[in-house]
């Protein structure tokens, strides 16, 4: 049965999306959904841990050898990668109930729940597989699902955004699949381990350089690398609330291991950031993102856009990292990958939970909701002091490694400039704390964002209001994760550890 992990990691979510279509109760789909979900999990973790005491996992389908049957293959990386996504999905799953309800008309809430594991299964298979076009299939099934879960959302302009999103991620896709299929016509080989083995021969010809140039910037547009991240602030900002805490905390890193997984096991990074000038170019890509997306996050007024181009700014620090070719800057950005996710996943639980209360996400209908709820509120803190790089938080830790990369080289001036874009986080951060905890709450609260209130509360419904928190079902799981980035800030053990196992993998000192 062990043996077979790998693939039932991938089938279980698969299989389990149209059985949703037989379940007749809302209530009933989301337990299905959400135990689905904790088997992916459990799987994830023993996948790891046979990864730690054996190394690399190889499973071939249907007992068909590579190249010519399709393998699965879990490394350190991909092991961690499948933790982090079911984790991730498992714990917005949990709070997603009441959100949902709230947020999406009762006819459409079966189909949330089969796009939701549709996603889920098809950013597990992009981990998990060693095929490259079984990559782009993955891409597919996640993407798809992934614009339907957009244009769920209760705003209209939810479905532009889905729309802006589809186009963008389907011209990402393309070239990824030329990419792909340019490889194919120069090796004959779709195979991931095969690819690495035989692209050496043919690297110095045109056709090899114009498939990593595809692959590249299709890569980039998934991973909303600045400037090719205009998809991702609509897509958050519009978005049911769970759905963008799922897509802030997984859709990027997935493509960012698509792009670390290309770009060390296939094309090596010898070809990737010597012969090209990529590290210097994807260095002041990530630059311009830290500061740009920083500065236009300090100016929005709706909080879901203001973290969205927070996340934009943090995928500068990863792919920063990811530009050094060192292991130090490598692990600098897994460890900012894994952190990142646990740092926009506690704080988009938390404003979904905002949202469920008040109904709005601008950021003039949070005033003094630090003291009407003062837990959810307190998420956003933590999550907040996280993205700043604040010591006892994960965000201090990956910060510190990556400046410590970044000494190795020598690139000082660089170090100050990640040390400025922590500071425009402390501005954006800061703007939302002082309208939550120093303005008056001003009491009027939107009509669509209220719960019927109960005959008494009705008498008086500013003193309702005011003592409630999010629901206990969202607040928990949101401080699942706030603790998470507190624990993991103190010990980095398990992710330093794990961190250092998969780049010595795709640097290839371990097996």
């Amino acid at each position: 049965m062990l043996n077979h992990f790998p693939i039932l990691q991938v089938i279980v979510p698969l299989l389990a999306a149209p059985i949703c279509l037989l379940l007749q109760q809302r209530r009933l789909v989301w337990i299905f959904t959400t135990l689905v979900s904790a088997i992916a999990l459990l799987i994830s973790f023993q996948l790891l841990y046979q990864v730690q005491t054996q190394g690399t996992l190889i499973y071939e389908l249907g007992g068909w050898q590579a190249p010519i049957g399709i393998e699965y293959r879990i490394d350190a990386l991909s092991a961690l990668l499948l933790v982090l996504v079911s984790a991730m999905s498992t714990v917005v799953l949990m709070g997603a109930h009441k959100s949902i309800e709230k947020e999406i008309p009762e006819d459409k809430q079966t189909f949330f729940y089969i796009a939701f594991l549709l996603c889920l299964a098809g950013s597990l298979g992009i981990i998990a597989t060693g095929d490259a076009f079984n990559v782009f299939v993955f891409l597919e099934i996640s993407s798809l699902s992934t614009y339907t879960l957009i244009a769920l959302g209760k705003d209209r302009r939810a479905l532009w955004a889905s729309y802006q999103y589809l186009i963008m991620g389907t011209i990402g896709a393309t070239f990824i699949l030329i990419g792909i299929g340019l490889m194919y016509m120069m090796t004959g080989t779709l195979n991931m381990h095969d690819l690495s083995q035989r692209l050496p021969e043919v690297v110095q010809t045109k056709t090899v350089f114009t498939a990593f140039a595809f692959f590249i910037v299709g890569v980039c547009l998934k991973l909303a690398l600045f400037p090719l991240h205009l998809w991702l602030p609509n897509a958050y900002a519009y978005a049911p609330s769970m759905v963008t805490a799922f897509l802030a905390a997984t859709a990027t890193k997935v493509a960012i291991y698509v792009l670390v997984r290309f770009t060390f096991t296939i094309f090596g990074v010898e070809f990737a950031l010597s012969f090209l000038p990529l590290s210097e170019l994807l260095m002041v890509l990530g630059l311009l993102g830290v500061f740009g997306a920083s500065i236009v996050a300090i100016l929005q007024t709706n909080v879901k856009r203001l973290f969205a181009y927070s996340s934009v700014a943090q995928i500068g620090y990863m792919i920063i990292g990811f530009s050094l070719g060192s292991q130090a800057g490598l692990k600098a950005a897994l460890l900012h990958l894994f952190n990142h996710a646990l740092m926009k996943g506690a704080i988009f639980m938390a404003i979904a939970g905002l949202v469920y209360r008040i109904g709005a996400t601008n950021l003039e209908h949070f005033k003094g909701v630090g003291q009407r709820m003062p837990l959810t509120a307190a998420a956003i803190v933590v999550g907040g002091l996280s993205l700043i790089g604040v010591p006892l938080t994960v965000g201090f830790v990956s910060k510190w490694y990556l400046i410590v990369a970044l000494l190795e080289q020598g690139l000082w001036p660089v170090v100050a400039l990640v040390l400025m874009g922590s500071l425009l986080a402390v501005i954006y951060v800061w703007k939302l704390v002082e309208i939550a905890y120093f303005q008056t709450p001003s009491g009027e609260l939107s009509p669509n964002g209220n719960e019927a209130l109960s005959p008494q509360d009705a008498l008086n419904p500013q003193d309702a209001f005011s003592q409630r928190e999010a629901p206990w079902i969202i607040l928990v799981p949101t401080w699942l994760l706030v603790v998470a980035n507190i624990y993991f800030g103190i010990d980095t053990d398990f992710t330093v550890n794990v961190a250092t196992q998969a780049v010595s993998s795709l640097f290839g000192e371990s097996p």
